[in-house]
């Protein structure tokens, strides 16, 4: 039963005040340079986009889960928490998750049928990961998140290394063009992401630790000491990290960003 195996396993390992942390987030957050700066540490679990996409399918391939002949719903998803777990644990025993808010919904709605019951959306988390650290990752400008989005959905390039090279491509590179509506779709949908995450707070009695984009922009590890302290550990393990993600924000960001205000009358 994944509930009793991943408790026994936090509970015998863990020497923190915690045995997990969710990063609460959107797209263009921030959220991979806050990710690979954490698994750098060693000691604050390896978090990424375990449960990403809206579909199980996604799930077993990114876990490389094999789900049996025959197997049920809900076994496929137990199959894919272990195999979460074992991938996103530091080896103290810490968990590490990224949940960006799009796959919210599907994600609990799967979580139920392994801790199932009448329990807030908290419980049935802790039950299955621990006790758990949230931590709300959000960025303040709108607009040039909306602009970084739209970027990268067009040109397919959405993480640089901090070499320069391409990090993270899921298409042909292509030139991107400007285009208003999307970007007002965009904006939108980040105002109603951050909107929906407090409002989870706020109704799961959840206090999460708060970080802005701009202070991990300007402060990585000084970002990485205070989640440290919040989940019990050692923050001089923040000493040993450096990013190896790149800022892509260029002239074209700053031209679109302007752009849009101007034609908002946000200038």
């Amino acid at each position: 039963m994944v509930i009793g195996a991943s408790r026994g396993v936090f509970s015998g390992v863990t020497m923190t005040d915690y045995d997990s942390h969710m990063i609460c987030t959107a797209p263009r957050s921030g959220s991979t340079l806050l990710c690979r700066l954490l698994a750098e540490t060693g000691v604050a679990g390896r978090p990424a986009s375990h449960f990403h996409e809206p579909a199980l399918a996604d799930w077993t391939r990114r876990l490389g889960v094999e789900a049996a002949v025959g197997a049920s719903e809900r076994e496929i998803v137990e199959a894919c928490i272990q195999a979460a777990l074992s991938q996103g644990r530091s080896d103290n025993g810490v968990f590490g998750l990224r949940l960006q808010r799009p796959s919210f919904a599907f994600f609990f709605s799967k979580l139920a049928l392994v801790h199932a019951g009448e329990f807030s959306e908290r419980a049935r988390f802790e039950g299955v990961f621990g006790r758990t650290l949230f931590i709300h990752l959000s960025r303040a400008d709108k607009v040039e998140q909306a602009v970084s989005c739209l970027k990268a959905e067009q040109t397919g390039l959405w993480h640089v290394a901090a070499d320069g090279s391409d990090l993270e491509r899921v298409g042909p590179p292509r030139a991107p063009e400007y285009d208003g509506q999307k970007l007002q779709a965009w904006v939108d949908a980040m105002v109603g992401y951050d909107r929906a995450w407090n409002a989870w707070f706020d109704a799961e009695a959840i206090s999460p630790v708060r970080i802005a984009y701009d202070d991990l922009s300007a402060d990585p590890q000084g970002t990485v000491r205070r989640v440290l302290l919040a989940l019990g550990l050692d923050p001089a393990a923040a000493d040993r990290v450096s990013p190896s993600v790149r800022k892509m924000a260029d002239d074209t960001n700053r031209d679109w960003a302007a752009r849009y205000r101007a034609e908002a009358g946000r200038v």
